[in-house]
């Protein structure tokens, strides 16, 4: 007689807290999509890149002085920041110029 075993579900501490069964459909939904003569690596880094852009956190609230110093250092120090997986900038600069046109 076989016997159900239940084998645990763990996600990489990477991905953070994670709905798993959600992750796997997604990640196979796009692996379907794409060409076949896309590598199986660059299909996965896609997906993986498209989830941390949608699931990143667009607004927390009020950030310190030191904490938004922090966050553009590293981003200065980060290939590639200035914009999204999708070609989205993360950021635009505005001259003093800029602002006062804005807010006059």
């Amino acid at each position: 007689m076989a016997r159900a075993v239940r084998v645990g579900c763990e996600t990489p501490a990477l991905l953070g807290e994670i709905d798993a069964q959600a992750f796997i459909r997604d990640l196979a939904e796009h692996i379907v999509e794409w060409d076949e003569a896309l590598p199986l690596g660059r299909r996965l880094l896609h997906v993986a890149a498209t989830m941390v852009c949608y699931g990143s956190v667009r607004a927390v609230g009020r950030l310190k002085p030191e904490e938004m110093n922090a966050l553009l250092r590293e981003m200065e120090a980060t290939p590639n920041s200035g914009q999204c997986n999708h070609g989205r900038p993360t950021y635009v600069e505005l001259k003093l110029a800029d602002i006062e046109r804005l807010f006059r």
